[in-house]
């Protein structure tokens, strides 16, 4: 075997991993050439997949780039259901239309890393939607209820007297059956799933499949410093348009530079350790931060408009000049800024927006008059929160 390939799958097994099950097996099979089945599946519970997605997915391409198959699961049938693996509290049901709706552009989110051209795509609901009471009473046979409660964020939430529903109980059984219906070698998941990957490899066992091997990798932190969640709304979504993500990633805490370059991107990790040290010797994080977020912006919109995020960026947010690339908004003479801002629908809510308002988040540009929630509105360009520009024209 190429010395290339040895040193892709000690980076498989290595960069951004917290714990392979079992890694002398899986270091094995990758050796010996053979073609393995990866597996990795996602609920659709929002619309947009975030960076924090991409840590797995990345993972997907490494294996993909050595040749090995990639089974990509949309949970169609497991988003009704609802993981809570991670959550503190039970996450409500969804029903299939949200769920449908969610999804829709979900491959074309996920074909931005790997290719879906030698990748399977399949829906769980294929499978799930068969399983009658004997498929499930035998599947739940395998666990005891005590291994279920031992889990950290569910011991919690009995001790907080929280309620805790069977459905809670079935979800790992169900994400374990997937590995059965799609015959996984390997799984790749987040460290807070631990429980429903193992689940997997006893499910396959008694199904009479080999059990899979896992991959398990750390989760990423979003924008305001918690794990990055779409119901938390911190995240850089996949789909963010280019100055956008650059922006959304300059807002990053210093101390996350480092757990980015090695999750979210596939810089070599040789200069990943060099802007380590040029940080620990003093160097301005902003300069290494301007590096990551042009890494991350290319990656999805590819060099030119990488380009022209970042020099959106340092002419807005470091020259203080005006940004050339600006979007126009109409309205009446008669209308308030805060009418006019809102149409833009840049804002989930009315409130938001109120509160942006009165925390003088709205100026003018570039005198940076703050502008009240009841002053009608002039033409000119305005800066709405820290990244927008706006050129308001009146008819």
């Amino acid at each position: 075997m190429k010395n290339e390939n040895l040193s892709k799958i000690e980076e498989i097994l290595t960069r951004g991993v917290e714990e392979v099950i079992d890694k002398d097996n899986l270091r094995k099979k990758l050796l010996s050439g053979k073609k393995l089945r990866i597996k990795l599946g996602i609920d659709p519970t929002s619309p947009n997949l975030h960076i924090g997605r991409s840590v797995t997915l990345l993972k997907l391409r490494d294996f993909q780039e050595l040749g090995h198959k990639i089974v990509f699961i949309i949970g169609d049938f497991t988003g009704v259901v609802g993981d809570t693996s991670d959550k503190d509290s039970e996450r409500p049901m969804l029903d299939k239309k949200t769920v449908q709706n969610n999804l829709k552009t979900y491959t074309q989110q996920v074909g931005k890393i790997i290719d879906l051209k030698k990748s399977e795509v399949k829906r769980n609901s294929q499978w799930l939607s068969k399983l009658g009471f004997e498929d499930i009473t035998k599947q739940a046979n395998m666990f005891s209820l005590t291994e279920f409660i031992s889990r950290e964020n569910i011991k919690k939430r009995l001790d907080q007297q929280k309620s805790i529903s069977l459905r809670e109980v079935l979800y790992p059984l169900m994400q374990g059956y997937d590995s059965v219906a799609v015959k996984a070698d390997v799984e790749v998941g987040g460290t807070d799933q631990k429980f429903n990957l193992l689940a997997g490899r006893e499910i396959q066992r008694n199904y009479g499949q080999k059990p899979q091997d896992i991959i398990m990798l750390g989760l990423i932190e979003g924008l305001d410093g918690r794990k990055m969640s779409s119901s938390w709304g911190n995240t850089i979504n996949l789909n963010d348009e280019p100055k956008d993500m650059f922006g959304k990633v300059m807002k990053l805490e210093d101390n996350l530079l480092i757990k980015y370059f090695t999750n979210c991107t596939r810089v070599p990790m040789e200069e990943v350790d060099k802007y380590n040290t040029q940080i620990k010797n003093g160097a301005n994080p902003r300069d290494i931060k301007m590096v990551l977020a042009y890494e991350i912006t290319r990656m999805y919109w590819g060099e030119k408009e990488a380009d022209k995020a970042k020099d959106f960026f340092v002419s807005a947010f470091q020259k203080k000049e005006t940004p050339t690339d600006i979007e126009t908004i109409k309205g009446k003479k008669d209308q308030t800024y805060f009418d006019i801002i809102f149409s833009t629908k840049e804002f989930k809510s009315r409130g938001e927006l109120l509160r942006l308002f009165q925390q003088g988040g709205i100026k003018t540009f570039p005198e940076h008059v703050v502008i009240r929630q009841s002053d009608k509105a002039k033409e000119g360009i305005i800066k709405v929160g820290k990244k927008n520009f706006f050129k308001v024209i009146l008819r």
